[in-house]
């Protein structure tokens, strides 16, 4: 009797597990692959080396901005503004150029049909210094501007003169052709995107406010053609960043009795201590993650692109995901995706060495998912820290971006150009977690896109305001092709 119960128990197992094979074999083979078919778009010369010399002149203006002094290096910015006026002059022929707060610029290209609803391109002049003591690591100077070994070096090459100088050219071509807007452009390029866009991308929606303009779509830097990023992800990637996360740096402050380092007070009762210990806490108790939003629908798109059991997990989150997301919280990139991270950025207390300090204090700064809110993480933040603690909420803190739909027409109209452009490359929704100047625009549109087709390797992010700064000259002819594109098939009937 019991050999037959315990033959009739494996068999019923055996049975779940077939049922449950089936199960996820039927799931994943009917994630079919959301990715659009489109005709591939018709071939366009780009004087490459002309356009790189452009960039590279528009790196050799040293446009660091500062967000104590909206003077800094002005007379950088003029120079600039001087260079695109004299390399791009069917643009300041044609088009009405506005300057905002004196540095940054708005282009507006008037458009054909009167109620056609507007669109934005974003770019930003300005760019951040280099790290004190690193020159020498670069293989160019930084602000050189040099072309060479097929690239343009330079701070700014990436972020964001190239995208900058791409929207410019591509413009510049098209009105040489007398092609003509069905719908307004503006072309938006922010002197003080990397101080938190404050006097320019704010100040600018201030004034589509006042002039009651309502924009179709957005499109600033952000997400990028990534290859070798994703694990799992033979084909390059183009993700589409359709939301921003919020940002909020908190100071912790404590006090506690200075005194003399002869006589320290009780274990774990001095200021540096008490901080040591709540920042700790906050390292330790972050706020929790999960495959949510953005980042689920972004792992749904690719998943029917990959193979073998990453293919079988991603289009079986309801199963695999605990174990999706604890190898995703173990790389830095794909962390930042699942929560709102928690980064230690700043400490200081004493200034002597014998005498125990009566304050210590730490900056916290928090990137915000979407979905929680800059009270929430203040709430987590004091919970953490302690009732000792006094929290103070820097300036400059933002709330988490809305999420612009991928069903909407200016999302899939993005979507066509890079497929018709970059055929092998596979499109997904993207979460971008750092700060653009696009999120200020959230007042005057409901679909912002953060993206532009800059090529990048898993070796190439630690470029990005960091050392040896560079794109690919091919790439930025790209970058012009990808804007010209975007520019023809607005125009074009709905498919």
């Amino acid at each position: 009797m019991l050999p037959c119960m315990i033959k009739r128990f494996f068999l019923l197992v055996l049975g779940l597990l077939l049922l449950l094979a089936a199960a996820l074999a039927i799931n994943t083979v009917r994630q079919g692959s959301r990715q659009l078919q489109v005709a591939p778009a018709p071939p366009l010369a780009v004087d490459e080396r002309g356009v790189a010399e452009k960039l590279a002149g528009a790196i050799r203006f040293q446009t660091v901005s500062s967000q104590e002094d909206p003077q800094l290096n002005a007379g950088e910015f003029g120079k600039l503004h001087a260079h695109l006026q004299q390399r791009f002059p069917r643009v300041h022929a044609g088009l009405q150029r506005e300057s905002i707060n004196g540095l940054s610029l708005l282009y507006t290209w008037q458009g054909t049909d009167a109620a056609a609803k507007p669109i934005a391109f974003l770019a930003h002049q300005d760019v951040v210094p280099i790290a004190p003591g690193t020159e020498s690591r670069w293989e160019a100077v930084p602000f050189a501007g040099e072309v060479k070994d097929g690239f343009v070096w330079g701070r700014g090459a990436w972020d964001d003169k190239a995208n900058l100088v791409a929207q410019l050219e591509a413009v510049e071509m098209l009105l040489a052709t007398g092609f003509q807007p069905r719908q307004t452009v503006y072309l938006f390029f922010g002197a003080d995107e990397e101080a938190g866009g404050i006097r320019g991308a704010m100040e600018v929606v201030k004034l589509f406010q006042q002039r009651k303009v309502r924009l179709d779509f957005v499109i600033d830097e952000g997400l990028l053609i990534t290859e070798g990023v994703m694990p799992g992800l033979k084909q390059p990637a183009a993700l589409i960043g359709i939301a921003e996360k919020g940002y909020l740096s908190v100071v912790l402050k404590v006090p506690a009795t200075p005194g003399h380092s002869s006589m320290p007070p009780p274990k774990g009762s001095s200021a540096i201590a008490m901080l040591s210990a709540a920042l700790r806490r906050l390292d330790d108790e972050q706020l929790p993650a999960n495959i949510r939003g953005v980042a689920r629908e972004m792992f749904e798109t690719v998943a029917p692109e990959m193979g073998g059991l990453q293919r079988v997990a991603l289009s079986n989150l309801w199963l695999f995901g605990p174990l999706v997301q604890s190898q995703l919280e173990k790389g830095a990139s794909t962390n930042a995706m699942l929560r709102t991270t928690t980064a230690l950025t700043m400490v200081n207390a004493g200034n002597k060495d014998n005498v125990i300090p009566g304050e210590a204090r730490a900056v916290v700064n928090f990137r915000l998912l979407p979905g929680d809110t800059r009270d929430s993480v203040m709430a987590h933040a004091k919970a953490q820290a302690g009732e000792r603690f006094e929290l103070i909420a820097l300036p400059g803190s933002s709330e988490p971006s809305p999420v612009s739909p991928t069903q909407s027409a200016s999302y899939q109209m993005i979507a066509r150009t890079v497929r018709s452009l970059f055929p092998d490359t596979l499109v997904a929704p993207g979460l971008m977690v750092a700060a653009t100047d696009s999120r200020h625009f959230t007042p005057v549109s409901d679909h912002i896109y953060r993206f532009s087709p800059v090529r990048a390797k898993l070796e190439d992010l630690s470029r990005f305001h960091g050392t040896n700064e560079r794109i690919a000259t091919a790439n930025l002819a790209e970058l012009v092709r990808f804007y010209h594109q975007l520019l023809r098939n607005l125009n074009a009937p709905s498919p």
